[in-house]
Order: C-alpha cells, then structure tokens, then sequence
C-alpha cells in the first residue's frame, strides 16, 4: 500500500489484451504466464492462437499489469524465445471481468 494523490492512479484497474509472438507454443508458454499473473494478483485469460502467436487480456491493477506487460515481453516461459509482444485495447475499468486467470482451449 501507501502513496499519495500522486499514485492514485497507478492503483486503478485497467484492462489490456496482448499478443505475443515468436517461438512461444509448445513451451508451456501459457502455464507460466498464468502463474505469473496469479503471483501478481491479475485476472484474465491466455490461449493459443492458430497462427503460432499466444493471445489474451489482462485485468487488475495498472502497477501489476505493467509488471506482467513487462514479463511478456522480456521473459515468457523458460524455453520460450519471444520476438515481440503487443498491446491493445488499453482500457481503464471500474470492476474486474474475470474471477481468475484461465489458460483456455
């Protein structure tokens, strides 16, 4: 906690989706990043997408979610060789959508 006015809005919810790209199927790539969003308290989804990239959105507290902005695109998995990951569809949010972070189908 703490912070001032200054850090209000650091502590408001934001929602943002992501795309991440390189070599980062069939390396446990979704597993972890559940893991990691749920070591920061995030909420939201991940899945593979048809054309080899790993796709989802992020929900929870802008600090938290830029953390995981970051491991995205610098971290991934450990087998993972991540070229790019992008951003989108940055939105502030009053309440979470998700109750959880799911590795979906």
């Amino acid at each position: 906690g703490g912070g001032g006015a200054a850090m209000a809005d650091g502590d408001g919810l934001v929602s943002v989706d992501y795309e991440v790209y390189g070599k980062v199927q069939g390396v446990f790539f979704r597993k972890y990043t559940q893991g990691e969003a749920k070591r920061l308290g995030l909420v939201g989804w991940v899945r593979n997408t048809s054309h080899g990239t790993v796709q989802g959105q992020i929900q929870g507290p802008t600090a938290r979610v830029r953390e995981l902005q970051d491991w995205l695109r610098k971290i991934g998995s450990p087998q993972s060789r991540i070229s790019r990951a992008e951003f989108s569809n940055e939105k502030k949010i009053e309440v979470l959508e998700h109750e959880e972070f799911k590795i979906l189908k």
